[in-house]
């Protein structure tokens, strides 16, 4: 067994835990920093990270220190590695009205949830999570919140008025879908959420809160790996084992998201909506060369 709480690893070990870092992310990107984190904790690994991103040992800022070493040496594209706590802010300028026809016919989206008897939205707690799952939400037309702990009341308000909207002229329920971690706090978090929401949104407005991840269930069927409460955190008392969202390999994840976001969804609807915006997309990219 490796001493996990040496402070230098040799070189075998080195090349052992990076072969580690590099079969996950082929085999599922892109991660989060925070996700291989989590994955490079497990014990049963030839060479294994302390599950803490504190103090020393710090097997958080160990695996941020390798995947820098890996990107910049060519090992790993630098794409599959996504951070979504920070982003640029961009204007799309484009060269006559051919090439704005051009560009937008690919962003044309068809009414995915026009005949769907729900209003479907994603809210997770971090941002971190956020980036693992937005091209799905993307393609699953839903709009996607990242919390960053506790909402600020403008987020949740902003959102209120979305569901309204959304809902006001269908009748239909909304469906809150969320994940989050499971800690004395983040098990706070969705309920918040959902107590301010319900404060902004229209009174005739059906609400469904569904945390989809974590889980008790889901920490024991997975084998996800916990940390001790802090000792000074009096919330939540039941829990004391803690886990983060982040824990959750991306792929399982994403397919529980996939999973009950479509099941609120008519039959095929997904598969009927890309033909729709294919064909239109087509032609959009003919009025293109007509102009």
């Amino acid at each position: 067994m490796v001493d996990k709480t040496r402070k230098r690893r040799t070189q075998a070990e080195i090349n052992q835990l990076s072969d580690q870092i590099v079969e996950v992310l082929q085999e599922d990107h892109p991660m989060s920093i925070r996700h291989i984190f989590y994955l490079m904790t497990n014990p049963r690994l030839p060479v294994s990270v302390p599950k803490t991103d504190k103090g020393t040992p710090n097997g958080y800022k160990i695996i941020q220190y390798h995947l820098t070493r890996m990107r910049r040496e060519g090992l790993i594209p630098y794409g599959w590695i996504t951070d979504a706590t920070r982003r640029g802010f961009h204007v799309y300028t484009y060269d006559g009205h051919k090439d704005f026809l051009r560009r937008v016919a690919g962003m044309y989206r068809a009414n995915l949830w026009g005949y769907a008897d729900h209003y479907v939205e994603v809210w997770c707690e971090s941002r971190s999570i956020a980036g693992i799952i937005e091209d799905d939400c993307e393609e699953l037309a839903v709009s996607l919140y990242p919390a960053g702990g506790f909402s600020s009341i403008t987020l949740a308000y902003q959102a209120a008025e979305q569901i309204s909207r959304a809902t006001n002229h269908r009748a239909v329920p909304a469906q809150i879908i969320y994940v989050g971690d499971y800690d004395p706090a983040g098990v706070l978090i969705d309920h918040s959420i959902e107590r301010e929401l319900r404060r902004h949104v229209d009174a005739d407005v059906e609400l469904n809160f569904h945390r989809i991840a974590i889980t008790p269930e889901q920490i024991a069927e997975y084998d996800l790996p916990t940390k001790p409460r802090k000792a000074k955190d009096k919330r939540s008392k039941h829990i004391q084992g803690t886990v983060e969202a982040e824990a959750m390999p991306p792929r399982i994840l994403r397919a529980i998201l996939r999973e009950t976001v479509e099941s609120f969804l008519p039959p095929h609807a997904l598969e009927v909506a890309k033909i729709a915006e294919a064909d239109e997309q087509r032609t959009l990219l003919e009025l293109a060369g007509a102009a």
